[in-house]
């Protein structure tokens, strides 16, 4: 323990204690006060690589006056720990760095960072643009929307480029982007539906969780909004469920971040910690995910059982020079087309004879991953499959983890010879 209690804290004037008052006015006298507020006199200097974990609900204040100025339309940070902590703003911080945006705000699952864009840009009577190939839970965010709130919904091809422009409606206020699809993979002429959208004035958004905010730069291409699945690649782990929505516009954020404070949203300083952990290696376990996943979808693209390998950087797979324009990299996930002589029953065997591959939602962690998709089911709009494709039967979406592809490899060839022979 150390032998001077007393702290230098300052006061309400800024002003520091005086060592000369009575040792029972400057110190707690019973032990019930000791246990609640021990003073404490830690030493300055400690440092690490390591940011500091910031937990806290309340913020305290050094006067009222302090307190009454940061009210919650205040552009201040720390009024309450919900809103931000130091530790979520060194994420906050970093995140935008490395995406190339002005602002994050945080939120507890990339389907909250979704909802957020939707309840802090659109309301009763506006009408949204969402592609056909959205994340599941997008479109069921989306038809929630048109069925309890008074928004129009309406889906697109993914392919449609400059195309879009027909489908804008006066009242359009927002286009959804997802590029890659996450299931299908398609990459979308984001330039084109951009310059689109500008023209009327309406906002753009896209999931851009694929890339990670590294492979593909949203507000070089004039994008408004960009969505990110912290959960994935930037954790790293599999254990942490968190969302970013990015901006560059500061008019935008304010906007988005009122919404986000009316709807109570907030992280865990700890979630956090764990983000930040991870982000120093976001680039280089992209780059080892990025080798992996080329080399497993090249011999896959050789295999008699699969009819088509849609991985953006393959040329099979829809968008593919969009791809090349606009990515300086590609992800860990893809999906193949299985020949159409096979059923769903024996694709399901197929991918529950996986030994390496485990079967789950979500993907960005270590462990390699393996879902068996009906696309049809997910397409009632009809623009699944493409015209002209032949044999396409059902869709296994991969990811490719950080084990040795040898292995991996080994375990598709197995998987393929005993359930999908003949």
């Amino acid at each position: 323990m150390s032998d001077h209690p007393h702290s230098d804290s300052t006061r309400d004037n800024g002003s520091a204690q005086d060592d000369t008052a009575t040792p029972d006015t400057a110190q707690p006298a019973f032990l019930q006060t000791l246990a609640v507020q021990p003073p404490l006199d830690i030493a300055p200097g400690f440092a690490s690589f390591s940011p500091p974990t910031h937990r806290g609900s309340t913020v305290v204040f050094r006067n009222l006056a302090e307190l009454r100025a940061h009210g919650d339309k205040s552009t201040t940070y720390w009024r309450y720990g919900l809103h931000a902590t130091p530790t979520s703003e060194a994420l906050c911080q970093h995140l935008a760095q490395i995406e190339g945006a002005r602002h994050t705000l945080l939120l507890p699952s990339g389907l909250a960072a979704i909802s957020l864009v939707y309840f802090g840009t659109v309301k009763a009577g506006d009408d949204v643009l969402v592609p056909d190939n959205v994340y599941g839970p997008n479109r069921d965010h989306a038809e929630w929307l048109a069925r309890d709130f008074g928004i129009t919904v309406r889906y697109y091809d993914p392919m449609i480029g400059a195309g879009i422009a027909a489908l804008i409606h006066p009242n359009t206020k927002l286009i959804w982007m997802e590029s890659p699809g996450s299931v299908t993979m398609e990459v979308a002429d984001t330039e084109a539906i951009v310059a689109a959208a500008k023209a009327r004035g309406v906002l753009t958004a896209i999931d851009n969780t694929w890339s990670a905010g590294v492979y593909f730069r949203p507000f070089d291409k004039g994008i408004d909004i960009s969505v990110q699945a912290l959960t994935k690649y930037q954790s790293g782990g599999s254990d942490v469920l968190m969302g970013a929505v990015l901006t560059a516009d500061s008019a935008l954020d304010a906007r988005l971040k009122r919404a986000r404070m009316l709807m109570g949203w907030g992280v865990s300083a700890d979630d956090c910690y764990l983000v930040l952990r991870s982000l120093p290696s976001l680039p280089v376990r992209l780059a080892a995910h990025d080798r992996a996943a080329r080399e497993v979808a090249e011999w896959l693209a050789q295999r008699p059982e699969v009819a088509r390998v849609l991985h953006p950087a393959l040329p099979d797979c829809p968008g593919h020079a969009f791809w090349r324009r606009d990515f300086s990299g590609a992800s860990g996930l893809f999906a193949i087309i299985l020949h159409e002589r096979y059923s769903r029953a024996q694709v399901d065997a197929f991918v529950e004879a996986l030994r390496l591959f485990a079967i789950g939602w979500s993907w960005g962690g270590a462990r390699s991953l393996a879902v068996p998709y009906h696309v049809q089911t997910m397409r009632p709009q009809g623009t699944w499959p493409p015209a002209g494709w032949q044999h396409a039967g059902e869709l296994v979406r991969l990811y490719i983890g950080l084990e040795d592809t040898r292995d991996l490899i080994a375990d598709l060839r197995a998987a393929m010879e005993t359930r999908l022979a003949g």
